[in-house]
């Protein structure tokens, strides 16, 4: 199995990045798919999830109105579109792959490999 996340970068306060993962060797559309990010010095968080068919998501506080999650189960790709990003986005964004909805980081079963997100002020 094979996660591939790619889309970070480099963006002013304000700015917008959309994240996406594909995925391969798993049966996509039988697993919810999460983000989480870490920042230096912090835990892995619960970002945002959204359900096998896509028909659900799940955010954290913190990102509540300002990301998107939306998936392709034909292309077994899923997205974080990120808008009004803010200086405390920064950190290190990973794709997760579980059975069930979750947002504890030792429930997921597959990770990406993590791309960044920096965002200046």
């Amino acid at each position: 199995v094979q996660l591939q996340a790619s889309g970070g970068g480099l963006v002013q306060a304000g700015g917008s990045l959309r994240l996406s993962c594909v995925a391969s060797g798993l049966t996509f559309s039988r697993y919810y798919m999460g983000w989480f990010r870490q920042a230096p010095g912090k835990e892995r968080e619960f970002v945002a999830g959204i359900t096998h068919g896509g028909s659900s998501t799940y955010y954290a506080d913190s990102v509540k109105g300002r990301f998107t999650a939306s998936r392709d189960n034909a292309k077994n790709t899923v997205y974080l579109q990120m808008n009004n990003l803010k200086p405390e986005d920064t950190a290190v964004y990973y794709c997760a792959a579980t059975r069930s909805v979750n947002t504890t980081p030792s429930q997921y079963h597959y990770w990406g490999q993590g791309t960044q997100v920096t965002v200046s002020s």
